[in-house]
């Protein structure tokens, strides 16, 4: 009697748990071409619905520890217009693309050793996401709001996840999407266990990361004296200098010529001392993040931009070198089986990288981030902002200038942290607020400095000194 007891325990649990996961079933990935190693996780993709006929698709990893237990973060590219599975194929993901874009192999690294994990292509016209009516205009408000009911699609789609710890992280312009997603998720009628966001070598402030590079460019060799000099005699007075939004004839002259130095001259802005993919000359080699800088240069006077371009020569506005290669991302990502395998649609046109569409038509309306963190942070929310100390697209002084002027008070000196026994770069904490740099990673902090970022993501998430 004990023993059928016990078989008819076991049968029923089972039955209950293929009913708890049976709303998610259709989008589970049961194979993927290319992948030779048997996954100790589960995975889908599928799509999120937002708001006017907008789905955004998704790619959810289970933590390879303790999937019930860990928490869910959400992870966001930026651009805008740049697609959130780039971080998931050359970042942070369970799984990278080899060079020859046909087969797949394990990351070490990987956040889902410790975390379930959410890619999500946003906004609408970003990747594999999609808008009924094709109108792609979208601001930052928008995008904030259309990520909220997404959100909100994917806790009902996945109901087991919502007693978890839940976090955002955002980089480069999602500086932008996860304080402005996150003041929505903290305020917002939605019951999701919100604990705090981070950002990655993300734009918080648009003057802090122009008056920022100067600087940056200037102490790492990159402008001479002459040009120093130059720039000091025209953008400043008294000792103040103003090199973001100076209207000073001379000034915006010599700021572009430094600027042109950065952008244009063929260094990675990404990455200072890796070389550009396809060489100094290669500009058409491969589209990248370059829509961050031609959306980011609106906010520059078409006089700036014209002096610029008198500099760098004939270049479309906010076009940069390249320097990265993401060729065996979109070759693999758009073979017909792997679509398949992913539950996209025939319907749907090649995946990119990041869509020209949403980039020439997005709206930024926030030059700063400043009030979204300090709502946030009074509502007790926890943050970390951390940059790659090598990259000029979205400076770490800025940032690190940028959280100082939120002007809370420190809790601890800035110091070095540790990762595999050496010094992985340097920190301070403000409170539920932390400010991090990463020794030698540029823009992509996961990609070029897999294992810090692994310890510093893990220390973030259970709240333990870095």
């Amino acid at each position: 009697m004990d023993r059928m007891y016990f078989v008819i325990l076991v049968v029923c649990f089972f039955a209950v748990s293929c009913l708890t996961w049976a709303d998610y079933a259709p989008d589970e990935v049961t194979e993927l071409p290319g992948m030779t190693f048997k996954p100790n996780y589960r995975q889908w993709s599928g799509y999120l619905k937002a708001s006017n006929g907008k789905f955004l698709h998704y790619w959810f990893v289970t933590s390879q520890r303790n999937p019930a237990k860990d928490p869910v973060v959400l992870w966001l590219n930026g651009g805008p217009g740049c697609s959130s599975l780039d971080g998931f194929l050359s970042e942070n993901g369970p799984f990278h693309v080899n060079d020859d874009g046909a087969t797949l192999y394990e990351n070490t690294f990987s956040w889902n050793k410790i975390a379930n994990v959410l890619y999500l292509e946003s906004p609408a016209g970003v990747g594999y996401s999609y808008s009924d009516d094709k109108n792609y205009r979208t601001d930052d408000d928008e995008v904030a709001d259309n990520n909220y009911l997404a959100l909100q699609s994917f806790f009902k789609k996945f109901p087991n996840f919502t007693r978890n710890e839940f976090f955002i992280i955002g980089e480069s312009y999602g500086g932008i999407y996860a304080p402005t997603l996150s003041q929505r998720v903290a305020t917002g009628p939605a019951e999701i266990n919100f604990k705090g966001f981070a950002v990655g070598n993300g734009l918080s402030s648009f003057a802090l990361n122009d008056q920022s590079l100067i600087y940056f460019g200037y102490y790492h060799g990159l402008f001479g004296e002459e040009l120093w000099t130059d720039l000091n005699t025209n953008c400043c007075d008294k000792g103040i200098c103003n090199f973001y939004n100076n209207s000073k004839e001379s000034c915006i002259t010599t700021v572009a010529h430094a600027f042109s130095i950065v952008y244009d001259s063929g260094l990675n802005e990404y990455a200072l001392y890796l070389d550009c993919a396809g060489g100094v000359k290669a500009r058409g080699y491969e589209r990248t993040m370059n829509h961050l800088f031609r959306n980011y240069r609106k906010h520059w006077s078409t006089h700036q931009l014209l002096k610029l371009q008198s500099f760098a020569g004939k270049i479309s506005v906010g076009e940069v070198p390249p320097c990265l290669n993401s060729t065996a991302q979109m070759t693999w990502l758009n073979r017909g089986d792997v679509r398949k395998a992913l539950h996209i649609p025939d319907t749907l046109p090649p995946w990119d990288i990041c869509s020209d569409i949403v980039g020439a038509k997005y709206l930024t309306l926030y030059a700063t981030m400043k009030d979204v963190y300090l709502k946030l942070l009074s509502l007790g929310v926890r943050a970390l902002v951390y940059n790659g100390d090598t990259d000029m697209a979205c400076n770490f002084l800025g940032d690190q200038w940028f959280v100082e002027q939120l002007n809370q008070k420190a809790t601890t000196k800035y110091q070095s942290w540790i990762s595999d026994d050496q010094i992985a770069g340097f920190y301070q904490q403000y409170g539920n607020l932390t400010f991090l740099t990463v020794k030698g990673a540029g823009h992509m902090v996961p990609q070029w400095a897999p294992g810090p970022a692994l310890d510093m993501f893990q220390s973030f998430l259970s709240n333990k000194p870095y």
